[in-house]
């Protein structure tokens, strides 16, 4: 019988028992999924109105999609701070790490809707030709009053995985989005509002999932009010996470508006293809939210040994994972896509991404695990350098070529596997390192 290490009186396990992952990376994945899941239906109810508002929803979607990635320090940065102290028995002021990363969500969602509301002509029509950009620019006007709730879920969500408790956040996200989904049909079709009645539905999920969250935290009975050194902490870690999501968006922007210089029927499959990416990257990165929970509570209770040993378990796990989806996608190729949209032009261009797409999988599975062990860890400054170089070295110059040689659709997809393969192995020799396990409640 192998005997397992005692620390201060308490049985250290020697690999995290699967039950207990999937405990934490079965309702993130509720939770993570509801969006994009919410943005598949919304797809589709917009897509039978037409190439063109399918085309809108595209580059107004990838537009409003920058206020969560620009501020991902919110959920993550919030759980890689909340879980440490966790793990070290201070219940509360991980607690308390979710009410300051709150504050900073409604000031960041205040300006972002000022600044929007200006910039969101210029900015559409950036990213695509007149007729698709007024199309864009109506959406994403309304759309933008969502922006501080969608803030402030990301920060509930942040501090609830910090103190593993990820069922309630599912409930509220669930509730939310489920709202909407019945709403969006009604005010597209129903009450004629067309593509804007789309953006109204999106806004109403986000105020009711929002709501629930300022419950949770008033429950708690912690001290609400701000505290500045907090948030400076929290913002310090931010800024290594805001270059990283900086250059996922630049590639991302690049790619959007490449489609649209395409054709309307490549940025109609672009659509298409990149939201079933986003919703797959979204569950895998289920299990990058047990890791980071998991990671965190380790090194906050000084044990980095059980830390890395848990890195190299959720890598397979995410492998296999990754593999099986996959294999499910590969053999739905010809069910999907028409559930979005009839469009012949649209439907011709999806095959030239979505081969890309499904053989991306078993590498998006590992390179999601591994960002969810080196988040937990706090190590936002490696990553934000592995996925600078890789976007610079690989997406961006893909991406462009494809713009100036007409490569389309597969030279963009083409730069998204570069982008996914040159994050793959630095993440791998990083972790392989052991240099991010760094113990305590601060680094």
């Amino acid at each position: 019988m192998v005997e397992r290490p005692v620390l201060g009186g308490v049985v250290v396990e020697e690999r995290v028992p699967a039950r207990r992952v999937i405990g934490l990376a079965a309702p993130a994945l509720g939770v993570l999924a509801a969006e994009p899941l919410y943005v598949l239906v919304d797809t589709a109810v917009v897509g039978h109105l037409g190439a063109l508002p399918l085309a809108g929803l595209a580059v107004g979607g990838v537009l409003f999609t920058q206020v969560a990635t620009q501020l991902t320090f919110l959920s993550y940065g919030t759980t890689a701070r909340a879980s440490r102290l966790f793990g070290a028995g201070r219940r509360g002021d991980a607690v308390q790490e979710g009410v300051q990363a709150t504050w900073l969500a409604l000031v960041a969602g205040l300006l972002v809707i000022g600044l929007g509301q200006l910039l969101a002509a210029p900015a559409a029509r950036l990213l695509a030709g007149d007729e698709v950009a007024g199309q864009a620019e109506s959406w994403l006007r309304i759309a933008l009053f969502g922006a501080p709730f969608v803030l402030v879920t990301m920060a509930g969500n942040g501090w609830m995985r910090g103190v593993q408790d990820t069922f309630r956040p599912l409930r509220y996200v669930l509730l939310g989005n489920g709202i909407s989904a019945v709403l969006c049909p009604v005010l597209v079709y129903g009450a004629g509002w067309g593509l804007e009645g789309s953006a109204v539905a999106n806004v109403a999920a986000q105020v009711v999932s929002a709501g629930f969250f300022f419950r949770a935290l008033f429950v708690e009975r912690v001290p609400l009010r701000p505290r500045p050194e907090l948030m400076r902490a929290q913002l310090g870690l931010g800024r290594d996470l805001v270059l990283r999501s900086l250059a996922f968006q630049a590639c991302f922007l690049s790619a959007a508006s490449v489609a649209a210089r395409t054709s309307v029927g490549a940025v109609g499959a672009h659509q298409i293809v990149l939201q079933l990416w986003t919703f797959l990257a979204l569950v895998l990165d289920s299990l990058a939210i047990a890791a980071q929970a998991i990671v965190g509570q380790a090194l906050g209770a000084h044990r980095p040994e059980q830390a890395k040993r848990f890195a190299w378990q959720v890598t397979g796990y995410g492998l296999v994972f990754g593999v099986l989806l996959g294999v499910v996608f590969a053999a739905l190729a010809g069910v999907i896509p028409p559930l979005f949209t009839t469009d012949p032009a649209v439907l011709g261009e999806v095959p030239h991404a979505w081969w890309f797409f499904v053989a991306l999988q078993p590498v998006a599975g590992v390179v999601f695990a591994l960002d969810g062990v080196l988040l937990g860890a706090g190590d936002a400054a490696f990553l934000r350098t592995a996925t600078l170089l890789a976007a610079g070295v690989g997406f961006l110059p893909l991406i462009w070529a494809s713009y100036a040689y007409g490569w389309g659709l597969v030279g963009i997809w083409a730069g998204l596997s570069a982008f996914m393969v040159l994050r793959l192995v630095p993440l791998l020799l990083r972790t392989r390192s052991g240099r991010w396990a760094r113990v305590g409640v601060v680094w």
